[in-house]
């Protein structure tokens, strides 16, 4: 593109022709006089849809006899399907990597509540690279890196935007009372009603959304929050599996993969339709192992007995949240019919979700944001059938549920025939896919290599594990800031009240949150022990704020669903708690919900 077009043409043509184009090469730039003369091709459209909680084994394509999933199966025919690629065995932080390209710990994410699902401010994100290269962008379902400026998704590149709160429909973060059906979502930044089961309305929008975009390229991000729990479904879908022997609560999990799978057929058509198939990338993948596809035994603290069917886990060890395969190996199938990717086969090198944003980055010319050190690597070899030259590797995977990580704990260190397990246990991978054997004990050499792989990777974490996922408040981007005890930093007590249930229970519990107040001034804080729209009354009768070192207490009404304090802020980052308290009980909590808002 950058060399003398001049050269390109022959000037002993015609003198004035030879004149307008001598005219043109100097006049414009190359890229405009490349564009006059021969207009680029349009880059692929990109569609990556995203279960959640879907193992590798909840897939009739993958072996299960039970589960029905004709668009995925077909789907998976037309594909190239990565039979051996890993995620983190949770959500949020499966998500910071693949939106990164980066170890979901060095973007900030390595929980998914108590402030460590909030992604770093200055990690940069797909949205990001797709809308700074002309893509028009949007997200239709979860997105679980923070509900709070500058973390939400249209701080993070996303022009269209609609998904639930928090982790899950009905957690914490999202709008009181959401059950799956004719529920309020957040559409750029507003709550706005919705009719029908949720899979289906982030996949209509989804839709409409190619539709209006079709004549110019577009990445559209469709994770789900199925079959994440709560199991909820119509019964159309679950009542064939429970027909058929699955326990309740599978029944229910095949249930809302089955539904998912109709809308996943929907889209497909409708890219079909609008004659955008052949130049359109789309991905299928799950973001950990499977949470309801494996019987369990005792569920719920309730003794029944096993049931006729059992599950599948296509021969793995541990579902969600293990450090062994089940808990991270996941289906990731990628189809591009008009581009330079061969479907119809299996791909066995070890991959994973830091590798998905290199490897869009090259398939759509995007640049990756400069000085930004990825961690994974492009997949476009593998993709094209190149195994020549692709070099092994080791990858990393862990579980991680405290504040700050401990190191080796519920952790995998995996190469294409090796996995260490907590740095003590390993597996050959290969002759063992079901981790069965620990064999340690005869390959010292192996274990002292993937452990020094670990310690080189877990020293380039260390910088990260002492920053924090800061929510700003105070600005023109969000004013007032909605915050809640979903993302308490709460070392001291086992769990944060995450979902609604909970916040029903109101438990005696309390945290902080990391604040950066971008500009001084006077700021009211409104406490409520459950949302405006819950019309709750506060079980207490004092209300105490702590900014930093400065603190504001106030009576509570009797009655009262709020309570509203006022407090002049210095700029910076700080720690802020609350306390709702009961003097004539002695019992206190922290306030569940609270609005911050600058005046001035």
């Amino acid at each position: 593109m950058k060399h003398d077009r001049c050269r390109d043409y022959d000037l002993a043509a015609g003198a004035f022709v030879s004149r307008v184009l001598i005219i043109l090469a100097v006049c414009l730039s190359p890229w405009q006089f490349a564009a006059a003369k021969s207009p680029p091709q349009r880059p692929p459209n990109v569609v990556l849809v995203m279960t959640d909680d879907q193992g590798y084994g909840d897939l009739r394509c993958h072996g299960n006899s039970l589960i029905k999933t004709p668009n995925l199966d077909r789907f998976h025919s037309d594909s190239v399907r990565f039979t051996d690629f890993h995620v983190d065995p949770t959500c949020s932080p499966t998500r910071a990597a693949l939106l990164t390209g980066r170890y979901s710990t060095r973007a900030g994410v390595w929980h998914t509540i108590m402030g460590r699902s909030i992604l770093f401010e200055d990690e940069v994100t797909l949205g990001t690279l797709f809308k700074n290269a002309g893509y028009r962008t949007g997200i239709f379902g979860k997105w679980h890196l923070g509900d709070n400026y500058p973390s939400r998704p249209q701080d993070r590149g996303f022009e269209e935007v609609l998904i639930h709160g928090g982790g899950g429909v009905g957690q914490t973060p999202d709008y009181w009372g959401n059950d799956y059906f004719d529920d309020t979502y957040l559409h750029n930044g507003q709550w706005k009603n919705f009719e029908g089961y949720c899979t289906k309305v982030f996949f209509e929008n989804a839709q409409e959304f190619i539709r209006a975009n079709r004549e110019k390229p577009f990445f559209c991000y469709l994770p789900t929050n199925v079959p994440h729990g709560p199991n909820n479904v119509a019964a159309k879908y679950s009542l064939p599996y429970l027909n058929q022997g699955a326990p309740d609560y599978m029944a229910k999990f095949y249930g809302m993969i089955t539904e998912f799978d109709e809308n996943f057929g929907r889209l497909i058509d409708t890219l079909d339709e609008l004659k955008l198939t052949e130049n359109t990338i789309v991905i299928f993948m799950s973001d950990n192992g499977t949470a309801g596809g494996v019987w369990l035994g005792n569920r719920n603290g309730k003794k029944t007995p096993a049931p006729g069917w059992q599950g599948f886990n296509a021969g793995m060890r541990g579902q969600k949240g293990s450090q062994y395969d089940g808990g991270h190996r996941v289906p990731f199938f990628v189809r591009w019919p008009g581009g330079a990717v061969n479907g119809g086969r299996d791909v066995g090198q070890l991959a994973g979700h830091i590798d998905v944003l290199p490897t869009l980055a090259q398939l759509c010319g995007l640049q990756p944001a400069l000085g930004r050190k990825l961690d994974g690597r492009s997949l476009v070899p593998l993709l094209q059938g190149r195994t020549s030259g692709w070099t092994h590797r080791a990858l990393f995977a862990h579980f991680q549920r405290e504040e700050i990580p401990p190191k080796w704990v519920r952790s995998a260190v995996m190469t294409e025939r090796w996995r260490l397990i907590d740095g003590k246990e390993l597996y050959d991978i290969k002759s063992d896919p079901g981790q069965q054997t620990d064999i340690a004990k005869s390959k010292p050499e192996v274990v002292e290599q993937l452990k020094l792989n670990y310690e080189q990777w877990w020293t380039s974490l260390v910088p990260s594990l002492a920053r924090n996922g800061w929510i700003i408040v105070g600005t023109k981007n969000e004013n007032p800031s909605a915050i809640n005890c979903m993302d308490w930093h709460a070392p001291e007590i086992k769990e944060v009240p995450w979902n609604q249930p909970q916040i029903e229970k109101a438990p005696l519990a309390n945290g902080y949150w990391m604040i950066d107040f971008a500009e001084a001034g006077n700021y009211e804080f409104t406490l409520r022990q459950r949302p405006t729209v819950a019309n709750f009354a506060i079980e207490a009768n004092t209300a105490r704020v702590a900014v930093g070192n400065r603190e504001i207490t106030g009576t509570i009404p009797p009655n009262a669903t709020s309570v509203t304090l006022a407090l002049e802020v210095e700029a910076g980052r700080k720690r802020f708690q609350t306390w709702l308290s009961n003097t004539k009980t002695g019992s206190s909590r922290g306030a569940f919900f609270v609005e911050i808002k600058r005046l001035d």
